[in-house]
C-alpha cells in the first residue's frame, strides 16, 4: 500500500481535514469537488477504511483518519523541507512559529516568552492566533498550528494532543479602585449582582467556573451581561463604569499590580484553571516549539508565568470583612 500512496493523496485529505468540506476543500487545491472526492476515494480503497464521514453539513474524520492525520501533517512537513532544501536559500532562512493561545493567556505570560524567544532565535518570526480552547485543539490537529497555550479538555478532543502543565489561576472580580464595592462592608455575591457584569461566553471554563460560583449561592449570571472573550475591551469597561469583570487572574495582572484595577474580596473556590502548553504527541520534536517550552517553564518557575520586567507590586484587593453568624 505504501507505494501507491502518493503525496497527491496525502494533499487531498490534509485539504478537506483543514476545511471540513470537500468543496472548499477543492478550492484550497485548484480542484473540482468530483476530483477531489474520486482522490479520497482512492486513499480510502487503499487503506481498506473509511477516514472521513461525508455528510449535507461538511466532512468529519473518523477515528481513523484522525490517527492518519497525525502523520499525514509529518509527511507534508518533511516534503516542505525537502523542497526548502533544494531551493539553497542565499539569506538566512526565517522559520514562522504558528502559536495559538487563550485570549486571557496571550495577555498575560506571553509577551514575555516571546521577547525571549526573540533573544534565542533573532530569525523567527511569530502569528499568534487567539482562539477557544476547542478552536485552538483543532486547529492544532489540523496543523495549522505548531503548539498553542490552553487548557486540557474532553479526552476524545485530547486524541493525539500531549499537556504540559505551566501554572493554574484563580477567577478575580476586578473593578476600578473607587468601585462602591471597595467600601462596602460586606460585599457579596448578592451585591456584585447589582453591577453589570463582564463574562466569558458560554461554554467556556472561565464561565463554566463563573457560573459554578453563582449557582453556589442559589445565584446566576443575568442576562443583559457583557460576554466577551478580549481582554482589551474588558479591562476598559472595568476601569472607565462600576461593571464587575470576573476573569481569570493573569488576564488583569498588570492593572492590578498598577493599581487600576482592584480584586473584590470574594474567592472563587475551586476555580483554579490549569493552563499549559498544548502540542501533536506524534511526530518528531520541533526546535522551536521545544525552545519555546523551556522558555515558559523558566518563566513559570521563576517569575509566575510574569518574567523579570520589572519588580512586581501587590496586587490590591478590597478589605476583608467579617462576617456575622446567623
Amino acid at each position: 500500500m505504501e507505494t501507491k500512496i502518493s503525496f497527491r493523496h496525502v494533499s487531498c485529505f490534509l485539504a478537506i481535514a483543514r476545511e471540513r468540506h470537500l468543496g472548499r476543500a477543492a478550492e484550497r487545491l485548484n480542484l473540482t469537488q468530483p476530483a477531489v472526492s474520486k482522490t479520497l476515494a482512492e486513499l480510502e480503497s487503499l487503506a481498506n477504511i473509511r477516514l472521513v464521514e461525508r455528510g449535507r453539513h461538511g466532512a468529519r474524520l473518523t477515528p481513523a483518519g484522525e490517527h492518519f492525520l497525525r502523520y499525514a501533517i509529518g509527511v507534508e512537513q518533511a516534503m516542505e523541507s525537502a523542497a526548502g532544501a533544494l531551493q539553497g536559500p542565499v539569506t538566512p532562512p526565517v522559520t514562522i512559529l504558528e502559536l495559538g493561545a487563550l485570549p486571557t493567556v496571550a495577555s498575560g505570560i506571553v509577551p514575555n516568552a516571546l521577547l525571549r524567544l526573540r533573544e534565542r532565535h533573532p530569525q523567527t518570526g511569530v502569528r499568534l492566533h487567539t482562539a477557544t480552547n476547542d478552536m485552538l485543539l483543532s486547529a492544532l490537529k489540523a496543523g495549522r498550528l505548531d503548539c498553542a497555550i490552553g487548557r486540557m479538555a474532553e479526552p476524545s478532543m485530547m486524541q493525539g494532543i500531549s499537556f504540559e502543565l505551566l501554572y493554574a489561576e484563580p477567577l478575580v472580580m476586578a473593578v476600578h479602585p473607587r468601585h462602591p464595592l471597595m467600601s462596602a462592608r460586606h460585599a457579596s455575591p448578592q451585591s456584585v449582582l447589582a453591577y453589570p457584569l463582564v463574562v466569558a461566553p458560554s461554554g467556556t471554563v472561565p464561565r463554566l467556573h463563573t457560573d459554578a460560583f453563582f449557582d453556589a449561592h442559589a445565584l446566576h449570571v443575568p442576562g443583559n451581561c457583557i460576554e466577551t472573550l478580549s481582554v482589551s475591551v474588558a479591562r476598559l469597561l472595568a476601569r472607565r463604569s462600576d461593571a464587575v469583570w470576573i476573569t481569570p487572574e493573569f488576564a488583569a495582572r498588570d492593572d492590578l499590580e498598577r493599581g487600576d484595577l482592584a480584586a473584590l474580596p470574594l474567592a472563587v473556590t475551586n476555580a483554579e484553571e490549569p493552563v499549559g502548553l498544548l502540542r501533536r504527541s506524534a511526530g518528531e520534536p520541533v526546535e522551536l516549539v521545544e525552545t519555546l517550552a523551556a522558555i515558559l517553564r523558566e518563566l513559570t518557575l521563576t517569575h509566575g508565568g510574569r518574567g523579570p520586567a520589572r519588580a512586581r507590586r501587590p496586587i490590591r484587593r478590597a478589605p476583608a470583612t467579617r462576617t456575622r453568624k446567623r
